[in-house]
């Protein structure tokens, strides 16, 4: 093996270059039974070097967007070396499947590389370098949106805690400035969704493939559901959870007092209680989650505050900074790190619950000796971290080291409970719309995009909230998901994960140092099993069909009825 850098610093100004040569010698060394395992390890700490390279440069652009230096170090990543290392994976992958090597905690990996191979075409290389600096553009757009106001310059982002004020009015007006900077962009958002949309088109093409949707089906590994599940999916959440949904809705619209429900009052307290506060800054927000952990698991608030003493949680909401939250893993030093926009409302704590359930999932699968075999996919990875809100949640409270009184408490529980009902709606309405978008022609016309937009939230949310004269606002909802844009058909694992997060719930209130044991058992598995393997290692199952989502969505809302009634 080359000599590698001391650390994946070695890498930090790297061009494609200097990394070349490591996949050169990688390729050509002669690998036989005797000595696959020290060239799969070799492979793999090369790899993991490379990827935390790679992870800080991004890390680094996403916290400060305006940084031109940053924005060069992530292109180069992701434009440059980023293609080209893909298409040297394949060449080495093709290496590992051809020699026929396979153990029973490398049987997933495999199954991944021989996939891979067979979806990979050297005519998408260049595509995927396009792909990426239109992302970066993209995110460029989104940073740098302000809105007025009361002649303070805030981000869209900034807005969310207004929505949550008892003053209807203002409630109103805060809601319309989130999404004007939206709706005033549009035009330039849609032109690079076109362009993305083309290149992804292509890229499918290329690959052998009628659409992006069955290409990136198959590109995900998907191989335990397909894209007919996914529809099953949809028509589930119809018949087993919009009932339900709007029995809520009509709770909400009582204790609010109103004729119709608004898109502005549905984070509002509907009892006309001040807005859950839950803490007064950034260091006192990272400190009581620790508090929270250690009641989940000791060794849960372990991992966390390294994570803080090693400076790899950005947490606060600022102008520049892109939008979203995400947990990203650092392999080399097997460490996680944690982007969001906190602005001191409630849903904070859910976001930082949420990433930090993938962050324990980085620690509890790092053991595992190959970089391949420690992320099982999306949709156990989402497990995790849906999962972690839920096992959390009885901790928040200030007893136990957390936020709240307990009666706040309650009602934060209550809202976690009722935002994950909500959530099904508004996953399915996100994977309807790109099943549509990519198998049809009309979904490379801006104004087409956008009216199937409304026919589909329409479809998913009724009509028990009044949307009238508001289109512009429930349009520029889909502008303003980072999914579309950066990550292309990656939600639905989003709704299958949150049925298995909620059977680890179910699992808890029944026994839970048993579901916590269990839960951490199947996180340490990383990707060395097949999803259903991994679901009910973590005591839960896949559920596509009405029948096992009205099951879980039934318990929900008997919970739901004790808590804050």
């Amino acid at each position: 093996m080359l000599a590698l850098p001391e650390s994946p610093a070695g890498f930090k100004d790297a061009t494609w270059h200097d990394v070349a040569p490591y996949y050169d010698e990688l390729a050509t060394r002669r690998v036989q039974d005797g000595n696959v395992e020290q060239w799969l390890r070799d492979w793999s700490e090369f790899e993991s070097m490379l990827a935390e390279a790679a992870a800080l440069a991004n890390f680094a652009y996403v916290c400060n967007t305006a940084d031109a230096e940053r924005e060069a170090a992530r292109l180069r990543f992701e434009s440059d070396i980023g293609p080209k290392a893909d298409e040297q994976r394949i060449r080495l992958q093709r290496k590992v499947v051809e020699l026929g090597y396979v153990t029973p905690d490398l049987e997933t990996t495999v199954r991944r590389f021989r996939n891979q191979m067979e979806l990979f075409s050297e005519a998408n290389v260049p595509l995927f370098t396009q792909l990426a600096k239109l992302s970066t553009d993209w995110s460029k757009v989104i940073g740098a949106m302000t809105v007025d106001w009361e002649g303070q310059e805030k981000t869209p982002q900034q807005m969310w805690p207004y929505l949550e004020v008892n003053d209807r009015a203002v409630r109103e007006r805060a809601f319309r400035n989130m999404f004007k900077p939206y709706i005033e962009q549009r035009d330039t958002i849609a032109a690079l969704f076109d362009q993305m949309y083309d290149l992804r088109q292509q890229v499918a093409k290329n690959a052998g493939f009628p659409n992006f949707r069955d290409y990136t089906h198959r590109e995900k590994n998907r191989f335990d559901y397909t894209p007919d599940d996914c529809l099953r999916f949809h028509a589930a959440v119809e018949e087993a959870i919009v009932p339900v949904i709007r029995r809520l809705l009509e709770r909400r619209r009582s204790h609010l007092g109103v004729d119709r429900l608004r898109p502005w009052d549905l984070w509002v307290d509907p009892k006309g209680r001040k807005p859950l506060k839950p803490y007064e800054n950034v260091d006192d927000f990272i400190g009581r989650a620790g508090h929270i952990y250690e009641n989940v698991d000791p060794d849960f608030r372990g991992y966390f505050e390294r994570m803080a003493q090693a400076g790899l949680l950005d947490l606060d909401n600022r102008k520049g900074k892109a939008p979203g939250g995400f947990c990203d893993s650092l392999p080399y030093q097997k460490l996680p790190l944690i982007f969001m926009n906190a602005v001191a409302i409630d849903e904070d704590v859910r976001t930082l619950l949420h990433e930090s359930g993938h962050s324990f999932h980085v620690f509890e699968s790092a053991p595992l000796p190959y970089l391949f075999q420690r992320h099982p996919g999306a949709e156990m990875a989402e497990v995790a971290s849906m999962s972690m809100e839920l096992l959390a949640s009885p901790y928040i409270d200030q007893e136990h080291g957390g936020y709240y009184s307990e009666a706040d408490a309650e009602r934060s529980r209550r809202g976690l409970l009722e935002r994950a009902v909500h959530f099904f709606t508004h996953c399915a309405s996100v994977d309807a719309f790109q099943q549509w978008m990519y198998t049809t022609p009309e979904g490379r016309d801006a104004d087409a995009r956008d009216q199937k937009w409304l026919e589909l939230r329409r479809r998913f949310e009724g009509d028990e909230v009044d949307w009238s004269g508001l289109d512009a606002e429930r349009i520029a909802r889909w502008y303003y998901q980072p999914h579309f844009f950066d990550y292309p058909f990656y939600y639905i694992e989003y709704g299958i994960a949150q049925l298995g997060a909620l059977q680890v719930w179910r699992n808890c209130l029944n026994d839970r140092p048993s579901a916590v044991r269990r839960y951490r058992e199947a996180l340490a598995l990383g990707g060395t099993r097949p999803l259903p393997e991994l679901y009910e290692a973590a005591g839960a199952r896949l559920i596509f069909d009405s029948e096992g989502m009205r099951e879980i969505i039934g318990l929900v809302e008997e919970e739901l009825a004790t808590l804050d009634p």
